[in-house]
């Protein structure tokens, strides 16, 4: 009688019911060099996740024999820095391309638990002053706190027939909202936004917004880009320059808000699952944009680690924002006021 292959066990063949773990593969079977070119990361990175999420990804399963931290997280970041799921990379770890994936969702959402750890504004005074310092030193541009912009990460198309995820360019993504420091570091990552909304549209709606008029910080500001209006807490470009002052202004401006144009290039670099150049993230809405947060978070540790990010090369296709700005002054006469003293204080 024909024996019934498709639901023999391949891991059960190779490693007996006794393995409750599945150890494939081993961090100190191979070279640093290796690890760098196959998952992106030196050893000690890799570590370090291993011990960050090792308890969350070993959680009791239904499964006879789970699949150890160590590998799911190499798993993970292979894809994340491949963007795709292929047959070598599941090989070199001992796994199948479906194990592959549930190893990315379930790293993706451990990543996205510790969000709040790795990704915020500075509380502390010192570092409030030390954050607004490290700004001035780039272009002269005082009392800066982040600097914020819109990026698009292209999807597939939802199931639903939801036409609010289609962009200016006819595409399905993501509008995501970050503001980094003058590092690189992100302080806030909102990666939910339907790709119909304009950057003026998602900060409007944006906790980000809620977070800087609720706890207002009256001594400094973010700085946007014309698609953003001007408000007392965030300074944008004079859209039609006159004086010396103003062009003064605008030059300070656009080399210091510069910093998160440089930090999306290489956040795409380095994780290639969002640049487009493997197509689109074929999830849902939602599980893309806990994919993109995942990777947010982890180019925050990386630059713990010192892993510097602006060495990275851009490749690859990038789907950035491309706001056709409309260029009409905030109503907002506070912040106007707010925007022309900084003028005639700092630029005059």
């Amino acid at each position: 009688m024909a024996v019934p292959i498709a639901v023999l066990d391949c891991d059960l063949l190779l490693y007996g019911r006794g393995h409750r773990t599945l150890d494939r593969f081993k961090l100190e079977d191979v070279t640093d060099e290796y690890l760098v070119s196959t998952y992106g990361f030196p050893r000690q990175f890799i570590c370090y996740l291993v011990d960050l999420l090792g308890a969350t990804l070993s959680r009791p399963t239904q499964r006879s024999r789970a699949i150890s931290p160590e590998t799911q997280i190499l798993a993970a970041l292979g894809f994340y820095t491949s963007g795709s799921f292929q047959t070598r990379m599941g090989d070199a770890i001992g796994i199948s391309q479906a194990s592959m994936s549930r190893c990315v969702a379930n790293v993706t959402e451990a990543l996205v638990e510790r969000a709040s750890q790795f990704i915020h504004f500075p509380k502390d005074e010192a570092a409030v002053q030390t954050l607004k310092e490290n700004f001035y030193g780039l272009a002269g541009m005082p009392g800066v706190l982040g600097v914020v912009d819109c990026t698009h990460v292209a999807i597939k198309a939802p199931n639903a027939e939801d036409l609010s995820y289609v962009n200016r360019k006819g595409l399905h993504s993501l509008n995501c909202l970050m503001v980094c420091d003058s590092r690189g570091v992100l302080l806030s990552a909102e990666t939910h936004w339907p790709g119909s909304l304009a950057d003026c549209a998602v900060l409007e709606q944006a906790a980000l917004t809620s977070q800087f008029e609720t706890e207002l910080h009256k001594d400094g500001w973010l700085l946007g880009d014309s698609s953003f209006l001007l408000r007392t807490w965030l300074m944008t470009p004079l859209h039609i320059p006159e004086t010396p002052a103003e062009y003064r202004y605008n030059m300070a401006h656009s080399a210091t808000h510069n910093v998160i144009e440089r930090t999306f290039r290489t956040i795409r670099a380095r994780f290639r699952c969002l640049d487009g150049s493997k197509g689109t993230l074929q999830y849902s809405p939602e599980k893309s944009s806990h994919i993109i947060l995942a990777c947010c978070v982890l180019h925050n540790i990386s630059l713990q680690h010192g892993l510097d990010v602006w060495s990275a090369p851009a490749t690859g296709h990038v789907e950035q924002s491309e706001e056709e700005y409309e260029q009409t002054e905030s109503m907002d006469s506070e912040a106007c006021r707010v925007r022309q003293e900084l003028l005639l204080t700092h630029f005059s």
